[in-house]
Parts: C-alpha cells; structure tokens; sequence
C-alpha cells in the first residue's frame, strides 16, 4: 500500500484506508518519527513502540474507521486537519464498541514533500 501522502487533508483517509485493510506498516509509515498520539482512551503515546503496540492492538480488535472531513488549515509546511470519525471495534469483552469522535490533527511536511501526523489527538478538543 502506497501510504506518501501529498496534499495534508488526504492523511486521515490514508490512515483509515491503512487501518481498514489491517496494515499496521501502512499506519505507521503516516507518522512522523517523532509524532505523538492521544487515544481514545485520553492516554498519551509517544514513539514508534508505543504507536506501533497501540496500532496492533486496534487492529486485532478487527477496527474498522470511517472518516469524514471537517477542514484542513494549512501554513507553510504544517496543517491542522479536523475530521469526524467513528469506529467500531471489538472490546476486550468480546463486546462490539462504536465510538465516535472528532480529531484535531497536525501535520507536517518532510523534504520529500509527503505529509506525516505529529500530533494525532481523535479526542479534539475534550
């Protein structure tokens, strides 16, 4: 899967396509190396470990994102892009989970011109 992404409101449905077809490399590669990631849970991960466990583990719970977008404001080689989500995903309960949410991401552009998340936050403003 082709994950360089060149125009900054195409992350998250890069991130969603990647997800989606349960390709944790793909997910990864959206990433700065230094980008930090908030759950929906509210815990704070930063590295690639840390990103790499939290993607796995979304994957095995047979995750499935669905994004839509809000806006994406971009200055120079940094974005914020807003978009609503929602997903579904099996709790550790064996339970179907379904939250939603809106994110406040930034972005930003490395010398190849692709776009990568350094900050990815699916829990906006709350």
């Amino acid at each position: 899967m082709n994950t360089q992404v060149l125009e900054p409101a195409r992350l998250p449905f890069a991130f969603e396509d990647a997800l989606n077809a349960g390709d944790v490399d793909a997910v990864l590669a959206l990433f700065s190396p230094d980008a930090t990631m908030r759950t929906p849970a509210g815990e704070v991960l930063t590295g690639p470990e840390e990103l790499r466990a939290e993607i796995v583990r979304t994957v095995a719970a047979g995750a499935r994102l669905a994004n839509t977008a809000r806006f994406c404001l971009t200055g120079d080689d940094t974005a914020l892009i807003v978009v609503d989500w929602a997903l579904e995903a099996t709790a550790p309960d064996g339970t179907r989970a379904t939250p939603t949410g809106t994110t406040a991401n930034v972005a930003r552009r490395s010398a190849d011109g692709a776009w990568q998340f350094t900050v990815l936050n699916p829990l906006g403003t709350a």
